[in-house]
């Protein structure tokens, strides 16, 4: 009988797609995949490190894991990703559910890692690597609705932006051959994929043999090669985002008009501090490069409400900022310390918790007036949308994607899941918008 193994991912989209590595490499071992943890012989957490809360949320999932071993003595526990990475043996000491800590660039060796493990020795692999892009794996796609997919083109940044422990969790940047991409990309064409995100912590820095491609060739060789999908990707980085890219986005019917760019701050203060390389100048630049580039763009961002040193019209910068970009749609966070970022050796965190509080709220606020202010522009017009399953209050209802990434919700058969329909908006919410079947599109993938 084959061992089973359970997987839980928590963090950004990067781990989604390194958890299907790793499912890959488990089943080329005899493992067999449950999504029933009682039925697992091993369990994997996949861990993120971006923000104290979701650190917390996987020490309790430990801990509820510890109840499972008691219950089934021959369970094994492994953390891996980000979280693994940044507290390596501290995880071993303190938790004693764990068996085993893999930081991100080491998934190769988890056979040889879970031999010494069942011969009764914990194990720690956490060597970041320089080179390791997993090229010669082909990820093991568990979510069986075979409509979106992922596939990441770099691994690592270099930025070093005061705040993030991506550099510490993810090591340096490497770009990944672009065969490889290209044929991982077709081979979800040929399973029926309709969609792929191209991955990276900083998508715009791609650069492989030396400038010979860049980001912006990559993205029209993937356009032209599958033209029959839809083609996203995350994350844009504005000090490195050209108009070449966004001439391609704009060309390309399948490549989707919806860019994220992380601002984080509307001051060029908190920007300079938070070491991000860009002025606010430089980044309006960008947005109004993408509206005259792309018009029909969507744009979305994340933001950072108390940083260190912040004040009062440091964050009516921001709100400010806000209000002339109008994204569609923003993740938006309170600052908390991240350990060994250049933040928590080097700056005082002295914005108090009811001022970050106050601030998130009124950014909150603004973006929710913002969001309706966008999907009431929609009103009226129709749009291809990618039907991704039933909406979770009635089974009658479909929901979607357009190419901007907005949520459609509208009234259809079951039957149409997984394909593309044009559906004209009739109304809104905040979140999503409205919309009534036009007609089915033709599939010519």
């Amino acid at each position: 009988m084959n061992r089973k193994f359970y997987i839980e991912t928590y963090g950004c989209q990067m781990n989604v797609a390194d958890s299907e590595l790793v499912a890959n490499i488990l089943k080329n071992k005899g493992f067999e995949l449950t999504d029933d943890y009682k039925q697992a012989d091993l369990v994997l957490i996949n861990t993120c490190a971006v923000r104290d809360k979701a650190e917390q949320r996987i020490i309790g999932r430990l801990g509820f894991f510890k109840s499972a071993k008691r219950v089934k003595p021959t369970l094994k526990v492994g953390v891996l990703g980000c979280m693994a990475q940044r507290m390596k043996q501290q995880l071993l000491d303190e938790q004693d559910v764990v068996d085993f800590v893999m930081g991100p660039d080491t998934y190769k060796r988890l056979p040889e890692i879970l031999e010494n493990v069942e011969n009764g020795e914990r194990q720690l692999d956490v060597i970041l690597s320089k080179q390791e892009t997993y090229d010669d794996i082909k990820p093991f796609r568990y979510n069986e609705n075979k409509i979106s997919g992922f596939v990441s083109i770099s691994r690592g940044c270099n930025n070093m932006c005061a705040f993030c422990i991506v550099p510490f969790t993810r090591g340096r940047e490497r770009s990944r051959d672009p065969k490889s991409i290209l044929a991982e990309v077709i081979d979800m064409k040929n399973d029926g994929y309709k969609e792929v995100t191209l991955l990276g912590q900083n998508v715009d820095k791609y650069n492989w043999n030396d400038g010979e491609i860049k980001f912006a060739n990559l993205l029209e060789m993937v356009a032209k090669e599958v033209p029959g999908m839809r083609v996203r990707f995350a994350t844009s980085y504005p000090q490195d985002m050209t108009d070449e890219v966004l001439h391609i986005i704009a060309n390309y019917e399948n490549v989707c008009k919806y860019i994220h760019l992380p601002v984080q701050s509307g001051s060029n203060a908190v920007l300079e501090t938070m070491k991000r390389g860009y002025t606010r100048e430089w980044y309006l630049n960008r947005i109004e490069a993408i509206h005259r580039i792309i018009p029909e763009c969507a744009i979305s961002t994340d933001m950072i409400s108390g940083f260190c040193g912040e004040t009062e019209e440091d964050h009516q910068q921001t709100l400010d900022l806000m209000r002339q970009v109008k994204y569609a749609y923003a993740y938006m966070f309170k600052y908390s310390v991240r350990p060994n970022t250049f933040a928590a050796r080097n700056l005082p965190d002295d914005v108090s918790e009811e001022d970050k509080s106050r601030r998130l709220a009124e950014i909150i606020e603004l973006q929710n007036d913002l969001s309706l202010e966008s999907n009431q522009k929609d009103v009226g017009k129709t749009f291809e949308v990618l039907v991704e399953g039933t909406s979770k209050r009635s089974e009658y209802r479909l929901h979607g994607r357009n190419s901007q990434n907005k949520v459609v919700i509208f009234e259809g058969d079951k039957s149409l899941i997984g394909s593309f329909v044009d559906v004209k908006i009739e109304s809104h919410t905040q979140a999503t918008l409205l919309g009534k079947l036009v007609s089915s599109c033709v599939d010519e993938s």
